[in-house]
């Protein structure tokens, strides 16, 4: 059974309605003005619905006017900014693993900025939100490639993988999926997500593999097709990593996360 809240992220319903409204918001930031119709078209949705985000937006904090009438309008205030962070937990995640994989590299110039708008964006988050980051976090490492490791075959990472190890990771639950090794060969497996290992510019799921009674690390590039699946809860494990591999420590609720 799918938990609760990953049925409340993975909602087509509830992605359809951030997206309109993410949509009204820069429709009316880079026009400056708009009408209900007028927006109403631009999103393919009712009037109706165009006004109910409307007003959803605004108690969400932007500062949004209108003017009643035929030929008035719908406009934003120019220093207006939503007062809460509409983000999940896997967006979070998705920024905060960003920021962590540059600093590892050495490429994070502007590294105290990044840390103060990460710090900013969890202190917007719900008490249980932090509470998921912070377990998520948890099962972040870091680490150099070894300089011998051919990257020029390297691949997209597909989109479906982030919020399919958030509920694997938090929920600790099996997870299936396609893999390709270094020969093209493709094989499905199901493993017990235990870790996530970024090398730059690789990325890995770090694994218990039951069917095989080891530890497997697969470069997410060559994953696909991930699927959770029923059962009972697996145990963490203990991962053996290198001396040179470092996990990411979560900071307080008020400070950013603390790279070691």
């Amino acid at each position: 059974m799918v938990p609760k809240y990953v049925t409340y992220l993975c909602c087509d319903d509830f992605m359809k309605t951030r997206e309109r409204q993410d949509a009204i918001v820069r429709h009316l930031r880079r026009s400056g003005t708009a009408t209900v119709a007028g927006l109403a078209q631009d999103v393919g949705a009712s009037r109706r619905t165009v006004l109910r985000d409307i007003a959803a937006l605004r108690d969400e904090g932007f500062v949004i006017h209108t003017e009643p009438g035929r030929g008035g309008g719908v406009s934003l205030d120019a220093s207006s900014v939503q007062a809460t962070a509409r983000l999940s937990v896997a967006e979070v995640f998705a920024l905060v693993i960003s920021v962590a994989s540059m600093r590892a590299a050495g490429a994070l110039p502007f590294a105290g900025l990044a840390d103060a708008g990460l710090a900013k964006i969890e202190r917007a988050l719900p008490r249980d939100k932090v509470q998921d980051l912070r377990r998520f976090l948890a099962c972040l490492y870091i680490g150099p490639l070894a300089p011998q490791v051919d990257t020029s075959n390297l691949g997209g990472i597909d989109a479906d993988l982030l919020p399919a190890f958030e509920a694997a990771f938090l929920q600790r639950q099996l997870l299936q999926f396609r893999y390709r090794d270094a020969k093209g060969a493709e094989t499905k497996r199901a493993v017990e997500p235990q870790a996530m290992l970024i090398l730059p510019p690789l990325w890995y799921l770090v694994a218990w593999d039951p069917a095989r009674g080891a530890f497997r690390h697969f470069r997410m590039d060559r994953i696909s097709a991930p699927e959770l699946l029923d059962g009972p809860a697996f145990r963490r494990r203990h991962v053996p990593f290198d001396d040179a591999v470092r996990p990411v420590r979560p900071g307080r609720a008020d400070h950013p996360p603390r790279y070691v």
